[in-house]
C-alpha cells in the first residue's frame, strides 16, 4: 500500500501508517549498522556507531512503548525509503578502497539516514500532540532529539577529521 492508499482515511490511520513505517526503518538500521561499524575505521566513528546501535535498539524499544499506548501490536510496513538509502550506503561504501574516503561516505550514509529519522519522528511528534495523544507525542520527541544530537555529532566529526582526513 502507498502512504494514501485507500485504508488511509483519518489522521489516526496516517499517524498509524508512519508509526509503523518508521518502526520497519529503526529495525533495518539496527540491521545495518553493524555492517557500518566493521567498514569504520576511524576510532571515533566506530564507537560513534556503536553507541548509536545502542541508541536505534532502545528507539524500537520507545516505538513499541507507543504501539502499546495505542492499543497496538508492534507492526512495521516496508519503507523504500530507508531501504534505498541502505542500500545506496552499502554500495558506495563498497566502492571505496581509501579508509578515510570510505570513512567520510559512511558518515553521509549516516547522515542521510538521520535526516530520514529526524523528518519522520518531527512528523510524528506534531501529530500525535494534534491528536492529543501528549503519551506518545513525548516519547516521539525524546527520540527526535536524539537524532538531531546523533546528526550534529556526525557534521562535528565530519568537519574536524574525516572530511579532512578523507580530502588530503
Amino acid at each position: 500500500m502507498g502512504i494514501f492508499g485507500k485504508d488511509i482515511k483519518r489522521m489516526e490511520d496516517l499517524f498509524l501508517h508512519t508509526l509503523q513505517d518508521i518502526y520497519y526503518a529503526e529495525n533495518q538500521i539496527v540491521k545495518a549498522l553493524p555492517d557500518m561499524i566493521e567498514k569504520s575505521t576511524n576510532r571515533d566513528l566506530t564507537a560513534g556507531f556503536k553507541k548509536h546501535l545502542e541508541e536505534t535498539e532502545t528507539h524500537v524499544s520507545r516505538l513499541e512503548q507507543v504501539f502499546k499506548l495505542l492499543g497496538r501490536q508492534p507492526k512495521g510496513v516496508e519503507c523504500p525509503a530507508i531501504d534505498g538509502i541502505i542500500k545506496e550506503a552499502s554500495e558506495i561504501a563498497g566502492d571505496v578502497a581509501d579508509k578515510e574516503v570510505l570513512d567520510a561516505a559512511l558518515i553521509g550514509a549516516a547522515q542521510a539516514v538521520e535526516h530520514y529519522e529526524i523528518a519522520r519522528y518531527g512528523t510524528l511528534a506534531a501529530w500525535a500532540r494534534q491528536l492529543e495523544r501528549d503519551d506518545c507525542a513525548t516519547i516521539l520527541h525524546r527520540t527526535l532529539e536524539e537524532e538531531k544530537a546523533t546528526d550534529e555529532k556526525l557534521s562535528r566529526l565530519a568537519e574536524r577529521k574525516i572530511n579532512v582526513k578523507a580530502a588530503s
